[in-house]
């Protein structure tokens, strides 16, 4: 999304994303490619296309990301999979187009109320029907607990006119930051990614999806 500020700063904003939850074992390949095209592909797409008139304004990227992308999840692999690829192609970007004028900012996002938990709770219903009945023997019982977490996590999220006041914060600051949180369970989890342990972030992933 193209915008620009009340300060006159030409921003674009990227926030492109779709999920596919499911454990990775049962998830077509073609399903994870789609995933990578919209959250990857697409997003470089459209970073690209704005590249000419973003260097012609010395203005600046706002990446949304997900605090997944830091504390990968179970049943969600494709989700912070994707969103960490779009993190390393923003930390390229910006050292690529720093000569240029251009600032490059990740906003790492936690769970919002911004249309997705209906879409969320979509996805989770297709995966568990998708499941043949082997899956559902193998995985059903714990994705069952991870579907009614992450719904309940996504309901209860940032309002989304929050989020994008937020994100617009961001986007503004002078200096801008490298990387920062939108939310305060997002600054929770990457504060807890650069204190814990990697047995203590396990023990994390498994609690917040209820498989302690």
């Amino acid at each position: 999304m193209g915008a620009q500020t009340d300060r006159g700063l030409t921003l674009l904003i990227s926030n492109a994303g779709i999920l596919t939850p499911g454990p990775i074992e049962t998830l077509p390949l073609d399903s994870i490619r789609r995933e990578f095209e919209v959250n990857v592909f697409g997003a470089l797409a459209v970073v690209n296309a704005f590249l000419p008139a973003l260097r012609k304004a010395r203005g600046r990227i706002v990446q949304v990301s997900t605090w997944t992308a830091h504390l990968p999840l179970p049943f969600n692999g494709p989700s912070g999979a994707s969103k960490a690829a779009m993190e390393v192609f923003a930390t390229v970007y910006r050292e690529e187009l720093k000569r240029f004028g251009i600032d490059v900012v990740v906003a790492v996002a936690g769970n919002m109320k911004t249309g997705g938990p209906a879409k969320t709770s979509a996805a989770l219903a297709r995966t568990a029907q998708r499941m043949t009945p082997e899956e559902h023997e193998l995985y059903g019982q714990a994705f069952n607990a991870f579907a009614a977490r992450l719904n309940a996590m996504q309901s209860s999220g940032l309002a989304s006119i929050d989020a994008a006041k937020r994100v617009i914060e961001l986007a503004e600051q002078n200096p801008p930051q490298r990387s920062a949180s939108v939310g305060e369970d997002a600054d929770e989890i990457l504060r807890a990614v650069r204190t814990r342990s990697d047995d203590e972030q396990d023990a994390l992933r498994l609690h917040i999806v209820g498989l302690e």
